[in-house]
């Protein structure tokens, strides 16, 4: 900034002495918007400018030039520090105007988690709610009618998952459920009978996990009563979530602490999908049924590969012959001392179960037996020593084991041995004759009974 000062010689005619010793001085932008300082000064002699001598009225110009200098520099002094302070002011509304945005975005933040900590708690109540309807639509009691002949109709809401045939994933039958009235009791046999023999009783279900999703109603877990290869032993625990339109996953755990826990140790895919809950494990395999098909599946368990594929000779397959519970569980395979078998119907034997023995290598079915007993009207089966067994009712919380059949006599009966479905809905029971147990999956609980066996009755019908 400059300062440009003017000196005038004003007309004093008019002026009186109180005027002639006052000075103006004047600041005003000039076109370019530069600042300019103006200082008028009056003549307190010369009414009218001469061109006489000056040096008196220099003199007093000078004085006052003494005293404009040191207005501006007052002046110029107020006008940095007016900067200085402007700069200030612009610094800190600067800093108040960053620390209003962070303000902001800090509450905006604030919002947003509030905004979906309230969803994720809805997403859970409503989590919650599903659940327990699972959970009521799957422990509502049955509607039981008993008529001559001793039947009993189980009867479930259409709106369960397993009984909507129209999406594909599951099948749930409507079915008329005949528990067959036992002609005779079975000896009880020895305590510490430990060979092969008839079933003698059944003792309380141990749970040992329940599984935490819809996918988890209808399973297969196990363990390999004979393991083969270095990965895996008769400790190793096998699990498959059966509901679902493409059920492919297995997943491994080391024994049943770690599966109590729920971390797999490893999970195979397997290369085709599986069909129901008829799988079985045995001697490093697993044998599976194929969706929608009648083929039958080795899965070897050390090299993940398809072993053996083979279908089984004019099997029912997808709801054609499946257990009274539905499920598209119309095989059923199975291991027990005796080796591999396969439980199912055909359109020849109007529905009746068959077994036939399997080859464990190439799933060539080596001999089969025609029972007397309806597939559709019992809950499930399972082979123990050559022999099979039907248990009554899949929903009762106490039920019966109501048939028998021994392959080595051709020859089947009515039994009575009590069995307990103790959360309503038993899906799949399968024997592993290393541990003498029943292994079962009931409406989510994943568990095991023990056993015991006796010398067989020589009653036969």
């Amino acid at each position: 900034m400059w300062l440009q000062v003017s000196l005038l010689c004003l007309s004093c005619l008019t002026q009186t002495q109180q005027a002639q010793d006052r000075a103006s001085l004047r600041r005003s932008n000039d076109h370019t918007g530069r600042c300019h300082y103006s200082f008028t000064v009056p003549s307190p002699e010369e009414s009218s400018c001469s061109g006489g001598s000056m040096k008196p009225e220099m003199d007093g110009v000078s004085s006052r030039l003494t005293l404009v200098e040191a207005l501006v520099s007052r002046l110029l002094a107020g006008e940095d520090g007016g900067a200085g302070t402007g700069a200030r002011a612009k610094s800190e509304e600067g800093v108040q105007e960053a620390y209003s945005q962070v303000t902001r975005e800090r509450n905006q933040l604030q919002q947003d988690k509030e905004r979906l900590s309230r969803q994720v708690q809805e997403l859970q109540r409503r989590l919650a709610e599903l659940s327990q309807e699972a959970e009521t639509l799957s422990q509502r009691p049955c509607q039981q009618t008993n008529t001559s002949g001793a039947k009993q109709r189980e009867n479930r809401p259409a709106n369960d998952p397993a009984y909507d045939l129209g999406n594909g994933a599951y099948q749930e039958m409507k079915a008329e459920v005949t528990e067959v009235p036992a002609s005779q009791l079975i000896p009880e046999g020895s305590p510490n009978f430990t060979g092969c023999g008839e079933l003698q009783s059944v003792g309380d279900p141990v749970l040992h996990k329940k599984a935490d999703s819809i996918t988890g109603k209808y399973g297969v877990w196990l363990q390999d009563p004979e393991p083969q290869g270095p990965n895996y032993n008769n400790k190793t625990v096998w699990r498959i979530d059966t509901v679902g339109k493409d059920v492919r996953q297995v997943f491994a755990y080391e024994d049943m602490d770690q599966l109590s826990q729920g971390f797999p140790m490893k999970v195979l895919v397997l290369p085709e999908p599986m069909e129901s809950t008829g799988a079985t494990m045995y001697r490093g395999s697993l044998y599976y049924q194929r969706k929608r098909s009648r083929s039958l599946i080795r899965y070897d368990l050390t090299s993940e590969r398809l072993a053996s594929r083979l279908e089984l000779p004019h099997a029912g397959f997808h709801g054609q012959h499946p257990y009274s519970w539905g499920g598209y569980t119309d095989i059923d395979l199975a291991a027990d001392e005796q080796g591999l078998w396969a439980i199912y119907s055909t359109n020849k034997a109007k529905g009746a179960i068959v077994i036939s023995k399997l080859d464990p290598e190439s799933l060539e079915v080596k001999r089969s037996w025609e029972t007397n007993i309806r597939k559709n009207t019992v809950a499930n089966a399972f082979i123990v020593c050559g022999r099979l067994y039907t248990v009554g009712s899949y929903t009762a919380p106490n039920t019966t084991i109501n048939y028998v059949f021994d392959t080595a006599t051709g020859m089947g009966r009515a039994v009575s041995v009590p069995f307990k479905n103790k959360y309503l809905y038993n899906s799949m029971v399968d024997y592993n004759h290393a541990q003498r147990k029943l292994f079962a999956w009931d409406n989510f609980h994943m568990v095991t009974y023990d056993i015991r066996l006796g010398k067989a009755s020589n009653s036969s019908s």
